[in-house]
């Protein structure tokens, strides 16, 4: 084989890597806008509204949603509660419950989840706490742990998960999971 050749033969190779690389890259995002498309059409199909408190996902959640066409007649919108004092001042999330419970909590989830409901007056409130990473984990609060709280009318509650990614993955795979639970 000539050196010609082959260097043709590896930038063929190159191409089929990258064209893997961006199927892939492809395949999340629609993957993703299933997810989003999926929970705005149940949403306007029950006629219900919804508002997002975000910690560790920054505003991913809303985002997503806002990806959508049209989701202006489902999403009123979203508050990125990153810092404690947002907690409080923002979704109403006690200065009490932070310290006795942690900013990463059941509790604080689901506080943040019924004080963004309340705020932007929505049907459902969702909200997002966690410790994206790589680091801020303790032994009983470990990098990758998420509290996800829902709030409807019928109550609110919260779910724990522990994530192995790193930051991104962390943040990516909260938010998926966030829309999961609408």
């Amino acid at each position: 084989m000539t050196a010609e050749c082959a260097e043709n033969a590896e930038m063929k190779q190159e191409s089929s890597s990258a064209s893997l690389a961006v199927s892939a890259v492809s395949s999340f995002q629609n993957l993703m806008t299933q997810i989003e498309e999926t929970v705005g059409q149940l949403l306007k199909e029950r006629n219900l509204t919804l508002a997002t408190a975000e910690s560790c996902t920054g505003g991913l959640i809303g985002h997503l949603l806002t990806n959508v066409s049209g989701s202006s007649a489902y999403y009123l919108g979203g508050v990125v509660s990153y810092a404690n004092e947002a907690k409080t001042k923002l979704v109403g999330v006690s200065s009490l419950t932070i310290e006795t419970h942690g900013a990463v909590s059941e509790r604080t989830a689901m506080k943040m989840a019924s004080g963004v409901r309340d705020l932007l007056g929505a049907d459902i409130g969702i909200s997002v706490t966690g410790i994206a990473g790589p680091g801020g984990g303790t032994e009983t609060k470990p990098v990758g742990l998420v509290w996800i709280g829902v709030a409807t009318p019928d109550g609110t509650k919260a779910h724990k998960f522990v994530w192995n990614g790193d930051r991104e993955e962390n943040k990516r795979l909260s938010a998926e999971q966030a829309l999961r639970l609408v």
